[in-house]
């Protein structure tokens, strides 16, 4: 063996005798020291202690780390912990208990003295800048710190290696956990035992703060007031304080003082820690009892925390991976103090529909609510609007979403930027009746009755409310939010959720062109009425499902047809003014008005109209008609005009209701009136209108001028589409036949000749005007013409028209005296009824011949009206234009 190696081994040797030989003095010091201390006298002997490597070796106070029991605290010591043997930080731990009784005033008699209270904070002070000065912190945490915190390189500074600890107080465990929690709330409260937050802002709280007294979190307290006089460094490190203290209540002196009384009344028995506390207090802070000074400081933490993800614990914890894939740019781009813009916050809401984890997403839930019910809560939209506020909403208190609702009914005097971010967060709101305070609270009876099973999201809940804003159950104060919403929505499709989401694809295939907003910069409808324009083309079902619900709100309440409220505001005041919104009486007042409508008013109201006339589920007043639609033409495929066909053709059933009967007889008159209320007409004849009425289009509003022009000339009317439409409108007109309609004005001569037929009842008329005509009965050339037109084309229309019911009978009594058969088939009875009697083979073959044509009929009727032969699409709204 070499020299060098020799003397290496020899060194090595040396000192690990060294390090024994320290470590039987400092055994055999303690046990003196313990001798002494048993009777509170100070020990002889000084004691080293070095327990965390990466911290340096330090003397302990009084030999064992503990408060001296000789200097100013004696006496206090023998009077408050005279059982309590010193070390450990026993005596250190009965003299806090006894301050923070005396700080609560739970203390009668006597206190700890002033001189012991300055030399004991002096002590913990001491004592928090080397965690080898506090004992049971260092043997608790000594495999941790030599886990996390073993590069004493990294730790210069006063305290850094407890600092670390902190950092990874989730990775710890529990024995060294409890003991870093204790020096967390004894920092909490005197700023001075963190020591490095004491040694980066001393003197800033020197400056700053000389006057308030330490303790209680008070001098925190001061320089938070205070930030922006801060320097840099003690920015940080007081932000970083605040997060550490942020994941529970007792960490926050402020919140404590305030609200220890409501905890104890609304959340005892909670589990401690990751924010539980103040979960409570936040959803009981509007309880009658809650005490108005820790609802006060409890908003103002909750403002504070809106500005920061890291500030709120339960975020953080339950976001960590959602905000580094989703969010990462935003968090990598926050400064090491408080980031004011809440931008990680907003990322998170931005991208909802992104995030991974079920419990992020439901805490995002919960801050967008926040958001939608206190604008303290929502710090882009408070900062943007902050002159506005001042300007237009002073006196509003917060809360309740008051500030908003004062933002959004001062719109057109908003700064641009605050126009713009309240533009935005009402686009997030529309998501959820959540995030709609005043709704949500208006209509809480309406969504137990009516939305009970609707769940929450994707605004399931607010198109149900909508479904039902007519009932007369609703009460007036959830009627008028709900309008109000309805309203608003209908000015932008971004703020309709449902829209928005189901025609994404639509829109930007078919509309993108139509409105190109700047940021904030409302559409104003022109959007919806681009998808309802080019509904024909729109395949995706979803989109037609909302597009038509969408439709629907237009045609009951004009205010929802943002582009036609905007055209016809004069016109609804010039005539509309006594007329109560809602179930489509403004646009019935319109349309009475018709002819003296400014242009823009009457073409929108036209182009509404011929929508409706496409489907009359659009038209309020078909509620009438429900259990008709559902009876008759339950496997009618809505649309295109297909289900007013179904219900006209039952008309005439016993059953069918009166009001169901006025509003297809209303809906006649309309077609009748004017050719594009009539879905057929409008589809098939444009070109023949543009070739022989062209000159009659738009005179005389409601006279029928165009479809008397295509009457006139029908036999220049181009064979196949356009002549059978033609032929069918007459026909229904006649059918339900009306003296003076303009239609069939020139029957009515020859209508009052039928005599005893009772005029007025549904098909009565027309059947008489059709026998005339086959008996080449007297008739004027006017209504022969009409009759003549309306003759139907196929063996369904023969069925309803003149060869049912008594006709046929008729027709078979005359072909027994032409035949000469004695059997007579058809008699009369003792009323005077015909009635027909079928025997023997005639009987057979007959019973043979109606099933054929039965079954027949059943199907060509089927594939006719459910629109598989001749698929075609109506537009409408009032007038000949």
């Amino acid at each position: 063996m070499s020299r060098l190696a020799v003397f290496l081994l020899l060194i090595g040797l040396c000192s690990v005798e060294y390090r024994v030989f320290a470590e039987e003095l400092n055994r055999t010091a303690l046990e003196d020291n313990e001798k002494a201390q048993e009777d509170h006298k100070e020990p002889n002997e000084p004691v080293l202690s070095h327990i965390v490597e990466a911290a340096d070796e330090v003397e302990l106070e009084s030999g064992d780390g503990d408060v001296s029991t000789t200097g100013a605290c004696a006496n206090d010591i023998e009077h408050f912990c005279a059982g309590t043997k010193p070390g450990e930080g026993r005596i250190s731990t009965c003299i806090t208990k006894q301050l923070d009784a005396e700080s609560a005033g739970n203390v009668d008699g006597r206190k700890i003295s002033s001189e012991c209270s300055e030399e004991f904070r002096m002590y913990k002070a001491d004592r928090a800048t080397n965690i080898n000065q506090d004992v049971k912190l260092a043997s608790s945490c000594k495999p941790d710190a030599e886990k996390f915190c073993n590069d004493s390189t990294l730790y210069p500074e006063p305290g850094a290696v407890l600092t670390c600890l902190r950092e990874v107080e989730e990775k710890l465990d529990e024995a060294c956990k409890k003991e870093v929690f204790r020096t967390k709330v004894q920092s909490s409260k005197d700023f001075a035992l963190d020591a490095m937050l004491h040694e980066l802002c001393e003197e800033d709280a020197t400056t700053l703060c000389n006057d308030v007294k330490p303790g209680e979190g008070r001098v925190q307290e001061c320089l938070r007031k205070k930030r922006s006089s801060l320097s840099w460094d003690c920015q940080e490190e007081l932000f970083r304080k605040e997060v550490e203290d942020a994941s529970d209540m007792r960490l926050n002196t402020v919140l404590v003082r305030s609200c220890s009384g409501d905890v104890k009344k609304f959340c005892k028995g909670l589990p401690r820690g990751l924010g539980n506390t103040k979960e409570c207090l936040e959803k009981k802070r509007h309880e009658a009892d809650f005490s108005p000074e820790c609802k006060k400081t409890f908003e103002e933490m909750m403002a504070r925390r809106a500005t920061d993800f890291r500030l709120d614990s339960k975020l953080r914890e339950l976001c960590r991976d959602d905000i580094e894939e989703v969010c990462g740019y935003e968090k990598d781009s926050l400064d090491s103090i408080a980031g004011y813009d809440g931008r990680v916050i907003e990322c998170l809401q931005d991208y909802k529909e992104e995030l991974v984890t079920d419990s992020c997403k439901a805490r995002v839930h919960v801050l967008t609510a926040r958001a939608g019910e206190d604008i303290r809560m929502d710090r882009p939209l408070a900062d943007s609007c902050y002159e506005d506020r001042k300007r237009l909403c002073k006196g509003v208190a917060p809360g309740s979403a008051r500030v908003l609702r004062c933002l959004q009914e001062s719109r057109e005097q908003l700064t641009y930027e605050c126009r713009a971010t309240l533009f935005d967060q009402e686009v997030r709101l529309a998501e959820d009746i959540d995030f709609k305070f005043p709704m949500k609270k208006a209509c809480a009876a309406e969504i137990e009755s009516f939305c009970k099973d609707v769940p929450h999201g994707h605004a399931r809940i607010i198109s149900c409310l909508q479904e039902h804003d007519e009932d007369k159950e609703m009460t007036a104060e959830c009627k008028a939010e709900v309008k109000r919403d309805e309203i608003r929505s209908a000015e932008d499709y971004r703020l309709n959720y449902r829209l928005n989401k189901a025609c994404d694809a639509e829109i930007d295939a078919m509309c993108a062109d139509v409105c190109s907003p700047f940021q904030g910069q409302a559409c104003g409808g022109t959007v919806q009425a681009c998808l309802v324009e080019k509904r024909d083309n729109i395949t995706n079902a979803e989109c037609n499902k909302e597009l038509f619900s969408t439709e629907k709100k237009m045609g009951s309440d004009y205010r929802t047809d943002a582009v036609l409220k905007e055209a016809c505001l004069d016109d609804v005041s010039k005539f509309c003014a006594d007329v109560s919104p809602g179930e489509g009486r403004v646009h019935q007042c319109l349309v009475k008005h018709m002819s003296e409508l400014s242009p823009t008013c009457a073409k929108e109201e036209q182009k509404l109209n011929e929508v409706q006339a496409q489907d009359v589920r659009l038209r309020p007043g078909f509620k009438a008609c429900s259990e008709e639609m559902a009876v008759y033409c339950k496997n009618i495929r809505a649309g295109k005009g297909r289900m007013y066909r179904c219900l006209q053709q039952n008309l005439g059933k016993v059953d069918f209701s009166s009001s169901c009967r006025s509003e297809v007889e209303k809906k006649q008159a309309r077609m009748a009136g004017n050719w594009r209320m009539d879905f057929g007409v409008a589809k098939n004849c444009q070109a023949d209108v543009q070739k022989l009425c062209k000159d009659k289009v738009g005179a005389g509003h409601g006279k029928g001028a165009v479809l008397k022009c295509l009457v006139e000339n029908h036999p220049q009317v181009s064979a196949g589409d356009c002549a059978v439409e033609v032929s069918r409108a007459v026909r229904m007109a006649l059918w339900q036949y009306r003296k003076g309609a303009a239609m069939t004005m020139a029957c009515d001569a020859d209508a009052a000749t039928c005599t005893g037929k009772g005029p007025g009842a549904v098909g009565i008329i027309g059947r008489c005007l059709s026998k005339k005509l086959a008996n080449n009965e007297e008739m004027s050339d006017g209504c022969k013409s009409l009759v003549t037109i309306a003759a139907p084309k196929d063996s369904k229309d023969i069925f309803d028209g003149a060869l049912s019911g008594s006709g046929v009978l008729e027709k078979v009594a005359e072909l027994e005296k032409q035949v000469g058969l004695k059997a007579a088939l058809v008699s009369t009875d003792k009323s005077g009824v015909s009635v027909i009697t079928l025997t023997g083979w005639v009987a057979i073959a007959s019973m043979g011949a109606l099933f054929l044509v039965i079954v027949g009929g059943i199907v060509f009727a089927y594939r006719k009206y459910t629109g598989q032969d001749k698929p075609y699409t109506l537009v409408v709204k009032g007038g000949d234009m």
